[in-house]
């Protein structure tokens, strides 16, 4: 069903603004480049108008914290269903950049500046080459789409090609002009094909139904770890994948940089940290009050897109930061959750059921 999105005013009666119409999408354009977070807040742009060499140039290039690669496509004057086989011809050439086109890619964007130091500054991680470019996603930004394109669109998707469309309209009210937003399906589910797929096609596996939580970011792990939680937050990237997440799931969880502290079975899905209490020797405390983080998570409470949000989890095995466990060769993600299908995990997980004994025991 195609996405329909109106804007009323709030008054005792209320009353739809009008729509309108962008002067041109080349104006779209260059909106979103001086405020790429009308896209998503996210992402950082690496390119535009970039020549494929296959027929054409990619209006838009990002990248996500993970280092994955966000190809942005305008629908401008193409039919959607053009949009779409263009965008898969396009993504076909991104899965073939190497670490130094993208690099190249983004000196012609910033006028000479280095990614490795832009990702950092704009992520606060240095950007791992192996994993830059191991997957990427399709955006497609179009005022609407026909009820055919949308079938493809999602087929696509549900079979794990990271493709999502962004409808922006434009309402009037007065002479002042305003631009909504709206995503044809849950980013998160997008995201999710994107972390499962952070390897290149041909050394992918089935999935082996264990789940990789990074619990990072200077969050307490001896908070964590006594009241029985994981979490993520500080912007919607972070946090949606937590919706992967059901009861009965086990978890593996690595603190970035310094090595896999545990494993746990999920007890309860995905939730606001604040609507949490936690036993203590006070008795019955809401989760603010008790966690060192607690002030942290606090301040960002009332802003659903970068609140602290948490998944319940009994602990099967697990142990202090100090005595993390880290060898070469073993996965690792920035994704808050994911579901890898490349060897290394399983082979990851293979080592982890022998340093965290306890990892089958009844929850």
């Amino acid at each position: 069903m195609p996405v329909k999105h109106a804007i009323w005013t709030v008054d005792h009666a209320p009353q739809p603004l009008a729509k309108a119409r962008l002067s041109s999408e080349n104006f779209l354009e260059e909106m979103i480049v001086r405020r790429p977070e009308i896209l998503s807040g996210e992402w950082m742009l690496i390119g535009r108008q970039e020549q494929t060499g296959v027929g054409g140039r990619i209006d838009l290039l990002a990248i996500a914290p993970d280092a994955s690669l966000v190809l942005i496509e305008l629908k401008r004057n193409r039919t959607p269903r053009e949009v779409v086989a263009q965008a898969l011809d396009y993504a076909a050439w991104i899965d073939r950049l190497t670490p130094e086109r993208i690099a190249q890619i983004y000196q012609r964007y910033s006028s000479g500046g280095e990614l490795s130091e832009a990702f950092k500054a704009r992520f606060g991680n240095e950007l791992d080459e192996e994993s830059l470019n191991q997957a990427h996603q399709i955006i497609i930004v179009a005022a609407e789409l026909d009820e055919s394109t949308e079938r493809i669109i999602d087929y696509l998707n549900a079979r794990d090609i990271a493709i999502n469309v962004i409808f922006f309209q434009v309402f009037l009210h007065g002479t002042q002009e305003f631009l909504s937003r709206a995503w044809l399906i849950d980013p998160g589910e997008t995201q999710a094909n994107v972390s499962a797929s952070m390897t290149k096609s041909g050394d992918k596996e089935p999935w082996n139904g264990e789940f990789y939580v990074s619990y990072g970011g200077d969050r307490s792990w001896h908070d964590a770890r006594q009241y029985g939680f994981i979490s993520g937050g500080g912007g919607s990237w972070y946090s949606q994948t937590l919706k992967l997440l059901k009861p009965g799931d086990r978890v593996w969880v690595k603190i970035p940089k310094t090595g896999y502290v545990g494993v746990g079975r999920v007890k309860e899905p995905r939730q606001l940290i604040q609507d949490l209490t936690f036993d203590t020797a006070k008795g019955r405390q809401q989760a603010m009050e008790v966690l060192r983080d607690g002030p942290r998570f606090g301040r960002a409470a009332s802003d659903p897109d970068i609140a602290e949000y948490a998944v319940l989890v009994d602990w099967l095995d697990s142990v202090e930061e100090a005595k993390a466990f880290n060898e070469l060769g073993l996965f690792g993600n920035q994704n808050t959750v994911c579901q890898p299908t490349t060897p290394k995990w399983r082979h990851t997980v293979e080592r982890l059921k022998i340093a965290f004994p306890c990892w089958e025991r009844s929850s």
